[in-house]
C-alpha cells in the first residue's frame, strides 16, 4: 500500500481531533485552577453566554464519539470559556493556529509533569539513584504515550517479572 494511504488511514478523524483540543483546554484549565473544570461548571458558563449544551453532547465531543460538533456558536463560546481564540476549536484559520496553541498547551502539560516527577522525587526520599532512573524512565515514557492520545504496551521487563517492579 502507499505511504499516502497509510497516513490517511492513521490520520485522527476531525472528531478526534476536536476531542484532543477540548481535553488539552480541559488539563490545562485544572492546572490553572487546582481542580478540574466540572460539566456543571461548564454549563452554567456557557449559559452565560447563551449557549446550551447537555452532558451527553459534552461527553461525546471529549471522547471524540459520534458525529462531528461544528455549531460555531457552541465552539466559540467553549473557547471563550477556556480563554483561547474561537478558531483553535473552529478550524476557520488553517492548522498554523492550532499548532501554536497545542504546542503551549503541550508545554504547560510538560511543565505539570516536571512538577509530578520533582514532587515524586521528594516524597521517596532516599531511593537509590538506581530506582528513580526507573521511575523516571517510566514517567518519561508515559507523558510521551499520553501526548501522543496511545496507550503504551507493556514492555519485556515489566512482563517477566525480572528485573525492577513496574510501577502502576
Amino acid at each position: 500500500m502507499p505511504d499516502n494511504e497509510n497516513e490517511a488511514e492513521s490520520a485522527p478523524s476531525a472528531q478526534h481531533l476536536l476531542a484532543r483540543r477540548l481535553n488539552l483546554l480541559l488539563d490545562v484549565a485544572a492546572e490553572e485552577r487546582g481542580e478540574p473544570l466540572t460539566f456543571l461548571e461548564l454549563k452554567e458558563e456557557l449559559a452565560a453566554r447563551g449557549v446550551g449544551l447537555s452532558r451527553a453532547r459534552w461527553s461525546y465531543m471529549k471522547d471524540g464519539t459520534g458525529h462531528l460538533v461544528s455549531d460555531p456558536e457552541l465552539l466559540a463560546a467553549i473557547s471563550e470559556v477556556f480563554g483561547v481564540d474561537p478558531d483553535y476549536l473552529l478550524g476557520s484559520q488553517g492548522p498554523e493556529l492550532p499548532e501554536l496553541i497545542d504546542s503551549r498547551l503541550e508545554f504547560l502539560k510538560a511543565l505539570r509533569a516536571a512538577k509530578v516527577k520533582s514532587f515524586a522525587a521528594r516524597a521517596l526520599g532516599e531511593v537509590s539513584p538506581e530506582t528513580l532512573r526507573v521511575i523516571t524512565e517510566y514517567l518519561n515514557k508515559d507523558i510521551v504515550g499520553h501526548s501522543f492520545g496511545k496507550q503504551l504496551p507493556a514492555t519485556d521487563q515489566e512482563d517477566s517479572g525480572g528485573g525492577p517492579p513496574s510501577i502502576p
